[in-house]
């Protein structure tokens, strides 16, 4: 399976899908006029990823700030990930990175942890 790599711009994020060691990381901004558009690739990615996963899978979002539209998208993905870790033995398992003093992107990543069962750790820059 191919890897995704995205590079980011001041309104995407930089996106680093990497099948073999499942690593999925997102960093940056998440502004997009499209989310959807954005986003689709990845949730294709992760559909073809998901009939066969690594044994670990380790979700990093490192997000500065993201827009309503893409906050639809990252819970679309992170239910695409909790679909993969209930009907495999895959591991998963969420880092949501966030600044210090920037508790809205705190305060999201509590959100998604409390819509979807996976192990999320909040790990505070």
């Amino acid at each position: 399976m191919e890897n995704l790599i995205v590079e980011g711009t001041n309104k995407t994020p930089t996106v680093k899908l990497i099948a073999d060691s499942g690593l999925l990381e997102i960093s940056g901004k998440s502004i997009p006029e499209n989310s959807f558009g954005f986003y689709q690739p990845l949730l294709t990615w992760l559909d073809n990823y998901i009939a066969q996963p690594s044994p670990k899978t380790e979700v990093k979002i490192i997000l500065e700030y993201f827009n309503t539209s893409s906050s639809k998208c990252i819970l679309d993905m992170l239910r695409k990930l909790e679909s993969l870790k209930k009907t495999s033995r895959s591991e998963v398992v969420i880092l949501w990175h966030y600044e210090k003093e920037d508790e809205d992107m705190m305060e999201a990543g509590q959100d998604y942890n409390s819509l979807v069962d996976l192990p999320f750790e909040l790990i505070e820059l």
